[in-house]
């Protein structure tokens, strides 16, 4: 079948080895990357973009669940596989088949694991502030007691930081704080536990904005900056740093017919021409990842010129006003994000126009776009 008939994906693989290049030059070291593959490798392809890391020796990843480990093992990944999330102890007996590392959510769950009876790898998870997964950095001695539990294979102690993307003074005061309960955490543990453990601390905005932390660790858990985006627009981050965009979406100009004013067009006829104009239906749509709040205010590239979605966006297209580029025709590409000639849009532009951030726009893409790696 032809990859590029309807909608899909290109996948640059020189702009994720430059992003990976960029961050290994960036951090210490001492300090492995970890980037998170979860959600389809933010919508990117998990197996694809696994495999590719590998290749430029990256040999610890981070996913959501187990579901997403067991098929990064069965497409071939090797080397470490976090699971940062929940795992029903149903399915414990996958974690060790699959040699996957699971998440210690807090100290109950670490007495459920213990009480599966069999060796689990895990990473203690700590909570410094976020109040999601993890047992609380103010209670330490709960944490140290986990390593009673003889069938827990402990190797890895880490936190997640939550305002590191945020730029007012309060924001950035919580990032250190967080970082100063991680490191106080974890001083008492080498204190008080004979054995040793790696850490973790930053995502990719910890690692974008380093100069807030003091500390150094053994894994950086990048993930939305290693595909080249920023969850929103950062003019200063993007002067500062020369992240590439991973991922283009493009879709194919099914027809283009004229509309006279006053004349209606989709769903509802939500859209009514001011003029006679042009308008093109492209094949792609909301189940494929387009977020439908972009009816009537989202753009798209054809032909190196920036038009405007057009209408209700459709289950499987959507329409834009081609007026402005005469030549448009049937078969021709409609670039949803990426560039065109001399045009481009990123995903963060896609984002702010449905009120989001680039990472639902991203981990959204539908199964059915082909993924292409060009």
């Amino acid at each position: 079948m032809y990859e590029k008939g309807r909608a899909w994906i290109e996948l640059n693989k020189e702009n994720l080895r430059h992003n990976v290049r960029l961050f290994q030059k960036f951090l210490p070291e001492s300090t492995a990357l970890m980037p998170a593959v979860k959600a389809n490798a933010y919508g990117h392809g998990d197996i694809l973009i696994s495999k590719e890391l590998q290749k430029l020796g990256i040999s610890h990843f981070c996913v959501a669940c187990a579901e997403e480990g067991v098929r990064l093992r069965r497409a071939g990944i090797k080397g470490e596989i976090l699971v940062l999330g929940y795992t029903h102890p149903e399915n414990f007996d996958l974690l060790r088949e699959y040699c996957l590392t699971q998440t210690i959510v807090d100290y109950a769950y670490g007495e459920t694991m213990a009480a599966y009876g069999k060796e689990l790898t895990v990473h203690i998870g700590i909570d410094t502030g976020m109040h999601r997964l993890g047992e609380s950095s103010d209670h330490i001695s709960r944490i140290c007691r986990l390593w009673e539990f003889e069938n827990l294979k402990i190797t890895g102690v880490y936190s997640h930081l939550c305002t590191s993307d945020g730029e007012t003074e309060a924001e950035q005061a919580f990032v250190k704080l967080q970082e100063r309960r991680f490191l106080r955490a974890v001083q008492y543990l080498k204190d008080s536990v004979n054995a040793e453990f790696s850490t973790h601390l930053q995502g990719s905005y910890g690692i974008l904005n380093k100069k807030l932390l003091s500390g150094n660790y053994d894994y950086a858990r990048v993930g939305i900056a290693l595909y080249g985006a920023l969850s929103e627009p950062s003019q200063s981050l993007e002067q500062k740093f020369d992240l590439r965009p991973v991922l283009s979406l493009k879709a194919r100009i099914g027809c283009v017919r004229e509309v006279s004013q006053g004349e209606g067009a989709g769903y509802g006829l939500a859209w009514h021409a001011p003029s006679f104009r042009k308008i093109a239906a492209v094949s792609i749509g909301y189940a494929d990842g387009i977020p439908r709040a972009l009816s009537n205010k989202g753009h798209a590239l054809v032909r190196g010129k920036k038009v405007p979605i057009v209408g209700r966006i459709c289950m499987d297209q959507l329409l834009l006003d081609v007026t402005e580029v005469p030549e448009a025709v049937s078969g021709d590409e409609a670039v949803l994000i990426g560039k065109s000639r001399d045009a481009e849009i990123k995903a963060q532009e896609m984002a702010v126009e449905a009120g989001t951030i680039s990472n639902e726009i991203l981990s959204r893409m539908g199964e059915r776009v082909r993924r292409i790696a060009v």
